[in-house]
């Protein structure tokens, strides 16, 4: 792998970086920090004369997510217990299944701090202006995407009156069942898909996703109602078939170019940064703020096992036989003295510093996690698996071998979004293709697999399809003193805060759900 010092990628342009910059400074006050449900809820600058197009680049941003929640929700707790990353640092405790409130809740607490209520506040002040449908629209979708997230990784959550604390004053929210939260969530996104409008007001530049483009986002509309709808496939099937025929029908994703993401900016403000990027911190030749990510020997052992052309291309290897060297991968459940014992630490280990060897084990090639790199949400690659899925399920039609190659393909291609070198080419897909043919007998495993490697580094995602389809059959670990009995989580647990800012809704909901640990399972989740 090539050692960069620069990003050769796509930039964003002047005004949209101006943009950025102005909604840095507009929306400094939502970085507060307070546990208090109801100060979280309080958007005070909210009012109709603040333009709705700021409103939404801010969430498109903030849903993006900052350092904080990125480090903690996304690195330290989903990506280790996917076994996509390993680390040794004790505070890496999702690679060991401990426990740390203020980890567990980081997506929590940011996410009521600062985008939910924006987002309910931006459906509030466009619901009744017909020229504002499409950013009405938006809204409502983009909410939908961003409380998925919030539901699929804790459960019951407050959603029909989260972000209503300036609207209605209402500081101690309900939290709904999880049932409720996807009946709704399905359907607002076919409401709001069949009313974008070509012809009436854009976001244009304001809209960091799509640009403005109608069509896409209705496509984005509709994938996410199939990922959704998918989603409960296993408890509901009925409405699972309905909304992925929905989907379907209304279109989805139909190339790569409708990949939905944020391509991120360096500054000048951490706003405009990827929030992974900021936590490895690649300054041109190491990595500055957290370097103890090393790519996972599950992760490793597999991608060499199908030969998967992406591996090379992923792994940045510095250790015994210098700049590069085969892939290789860190075991899971180790910390910097258990892992002396393992046998693939070195045979000729440095004493002094048992961190020193770690240089024998795959980083991650920097040109996936810079500071401006894209920040993923969903992908076309994502679409035609889930759409060979529903084949095989018989609720729709076409041919799940073609989907599962062209998938394969798309997959293969997205990462050219974070420099073009890092896209693979046609002849090793073919290869690849040829070594790992599509059957319909092992459907769930090929297709399941294949989603856990698409979605690398998009955690939220990745945790929620392996809990829903049981693929890959990843090695749980047994790190002493770990929270679970040594079975990977099923969720994480909600804020602390809530149980003194919102005792009696947390309490009504865990005696619903479940107790408040990381192994009981959402409502979806029965695999």
């Amino acid at each position: 792998m090539k050692i960069i010092k620069s990003k050769n990628g796509t930039e964003m342009n002047i005004f949209k970086r101006f943009l950025i910059i102005t909604l840095t400074s507009a929306f400094v006050f939502s970085a507060c920090d307070t546990d208090e449900l109801h100060d979280l809820n309080i958007n005070p600058t909210a009012a109709n004369e603040i333009d709705p197009g700021f409103i939404l680049a801010y969430t498109q941003l903030q849903t993006s997510g900052e350092r904080y929640e990125n480090w903690r929700a996304v690195l330290i707790y989903q990506s280790t217990m996917m076994q996509h990353f390993a680390t040794l640092p004790g505070y890496w405790a999702g690679d060991k299944y401990t426990y740390i409130g203020s980890y567990s809740a980081s997506l929590w607490d940011r996410a009521w701090r600062n985008y939910v209520k924006d987002l309910v506040n931006l459906i509030d002040i466009t619901k009744d202006d017909p020229e504002m449908v499409n950013y009405h629209s938006i809204a409502r979708i983009w909410k939908v995407y961003a409380m998925s997230r919030l539901t699929d990784l804790y459960g019951d959550v407050p959603y029909f009156e989260a972000g209503k604390g300036f609207l209605e004053t209402n500081f101690k929210p309900v939290y709904d069942p999880q049932s409720d939260i996807y009946a709704d969530m399905l359907n607002e996104l076919r409401e709001a898909a069949s009313a974008l409008d070509a012809s009436a007001a854009n976001p244009g530049v304001q809209d960091l996703i799509y640009g403005g483009d109608i069509d896409k986002w209705e496509r984005f509309a509709n994938s996410l109602l199939l990922r959704l709808g998918m989603r409960i496939s296993n408890v509901s099937s009925a409405d699972a078939q309905s909304a992925v025929s929905a989907a379907l029908a209304g279109g989805v994703m139909a190339s790569n170019d409708d990949n939905c993401y944020i391509q991120h900016s360096d500054g000048p403000e951490g706003i405009n940064r990827n929030g992974i990027g900021e936590v490895f911190n690649w300054n041109g030749s190491s990595y500055t703020t957290d370097d103890s990510p090393r790519l996972s020997e599950y992760l490793v052992t597999w991608m060499t096992s199908t030969g998967d052309p992406r591996l090379d291309k992923m792994s940045w290897r510095v250790g015994v036989d210098g700049l590069g060297g085969a892939p290789k991968g860190l075991p899971n459940g180790y910390d910097a003295t258990t892992i002396q014992s393992h046998a693939s630490w070195p045979t000729d280990p440095d004493p002094a510093d048992a961190y020193t060897e770690m240089d024998d084990y795959s980083r991650i090639n920097p040109l996936y996690v810079l500071r401006e790199s894209p920040m993923i949400f969903m992908t076309y690659a994502e679409v035609l698996f889930l759409t060979a899925e529903a084949v095989e399920k018989g609720w729709a039609t076409g041919d799940a071998a073609q989907l599962y190659a062209d998938g394969v393909t798309a997959a293969m291609k997205q990462s050219s979004i974070y420099d073009a070198s890092l896209a693979v080419d046609d002849a090793d897909i073919t290869t690849y293709l040829t070594n790992n043919p599509y059957s319909s007998a092992d459907y769930e495993r090929i297709l399941g697999e294949q989603v856990w490697v698409a979605t690398f580094l998009n955690e939220y995602e990745t945790f929620a399809n392996w809990r829903r389809t049981g693929y890959p059959a990843l090695t749980p670990v047994d790190y002493p003193g770990n929270v679970t009995g040594g079975t990977i989580p099923r969720r994480l647990r909600y804020s602390e805060g809530e149980l003194s800012s919102n005792p009696d809704n947390y309490a009504a909901a865990i005696a619903r759900q479940g107790a408040d640990e990381f192994t009981t399972r959402v409502w979806w989740d029965v695999n």
